[in-house]
């Protein structure tokens, strides 16, 4: 079946844009943003998603604020036509191809809403191809790309109106596809081994500019996949110089070192190391402010998961206390954290996302869930 963008000329393969080149039940076309007040009053996280080898859109939206998380969800068979990102009252406006754009989720009865304008800080920067490490991985082969910017409008959700400053409220944005577990678990054997996965993503915002860094690795510390950008800021959006910006330097090596806090596999404190080409090495502490429960965008979510069919459209709002989570279910591993960043005499805000699962040697875990001493 043909598309609009079929009248472009940017086909891949000798199909229509709307066929995948893969068959996999698990390909996806992912948006996703974070957003955070830079003292860490408050978090919000959106996702939306194509899944068209299972025919299904969803999305998420959630903020945490005042110890207590509320998020709205939403699903729709997928549209015929794949530029059309709506779902219920959920829509995503592309304003500017990787620059910017609006979200919005108009009133609807479940109380929870936004209008979102998102506001570039910097260029787009690819990470690198990202295939997932062997066995005891869930497979995963995607592209993906981010960008770092800013927020401007508000989120109203239980009679409460949060306003977004784009002054004090800074964000990522990141798009990936390819293929990744999502929907229902396929029909398989049961698993010979722990299944294992280790995953830190730490975008940070400094004064001066922006440093990236993401880490995979296996059960014994070893990295399958790591990324690492020290990355130019524009304070004026008309003066990034293009979807791309060369100035951008890659890193020659990236570390970290978590501890933990006792009873989770949540950071309580964290240092993450930057390896220059220059030979220089900038040690970053990082102290986490906020937790942010992925779940609230679906990731790990029991009911309201990823490329789960419920029905032609279904939307629903939930909410629940901070201090009442259960730390060792698995729907609460996949977290970001806000973090404040310190690097000598330099201070900047950004995320610490982490998800730990199965034995990681290096901080002495060695089931799937046991946790911190």
């Amino acid at each position: 079946m043909l598309s609009k963008f079929d009248d472009y000329p940017i086909h891949q393969t000798s199909h229509p844009l709307r066929q995948p080149v893969s068959a996999d039940r698990h390909h996806y076309d992912r948006y996703w943003f974070n957003g955070y007040d830079r003292d860490g009053e408050f978090y919000f996280g959106i996702g939306a998603a194509l899944y068209p080898n299972l025919g299904i859109m969803d999305c998420g939206v959630s903020i945490v604020r005042g110890g207590e998380q509320h998020a709205f969800h939403a699903s729709r068979r997928a549209p015929s036509e794949p530029s059309e990102l709506a779902v219920g009252p959920f829509s995503i406006e592309i304003l500017e191809p990787m620059k910017s754009l609006r979200v919005r989720v108009a009133e609807n009865d479940t109380g929870f809403s936004c209008d979102l304008l998102w506001i570039p800080r910097t260029a787009n920067f690819q990470e690198g191809h990202q295939v997932s490490g062997g066995a005891g991985m869930p497979r995963m082969e995607a592209t993906r790309f981010n960008q770092f910017g800013y927020w401007q409008g508000e989120i109203r959700y239980d009679g409460h109106t949060c306003a977004i400053d784009p002054r004090r409220v800074y964000g990522t944005k990141d798009r990936s596809w390819g293929v990744r577990p999502v929907g229902g678990p396929a029909p398989a054997a049961p698993p010979t081994r722990v299944p294992q996965i280790f995953f830190v993503w730490a975008p940070l915002h400094w004064p001066d500019r922006c440093t990236h860094a993401g880490i995979f690795a296996n059960e014994f510390g070893e990295m399958w996949h790591w990324d690492g950008m020290l990355v130019p800021t524009y304070e004026d959006p008309a003066r990034i110089p293009g979807v791309e910006d060369p100035a951008t330097e890659p890193l020659v090596g990236v570390a970290e070192q978590i501890t933990y806090l006792p009873g989770t596999r949540r950071a309580q404190h964290a240092v993450i190391t930057l390896h220059e080409r220059s030979g220089a090495r900038q040690e970053i502490e990082l102290e986490p402010l906020l937790c942010f429960r992925m779940k609230g965008i679906g990731y790990s979510h029991p009911t309201w998961g990823h490329g789960l069919w419920k029905g032609e459209l279904a939307y629903a709002a939930e909410s629940w206390k901070v201090a009442d989570v259960d730390e060792t279910a698995l729907e609460n591993q996949h977290i970001q954290q806000v973090v404040r960043a310190t690097c000598g005499n330099r201070v900047g805000v950004g995320v610490l996302e982490q998800i730990c699962l199965g034995p990681y040697r290096k901080y002495g875990f060695s089931q799937f869930l046991d946790t911190a001493k």
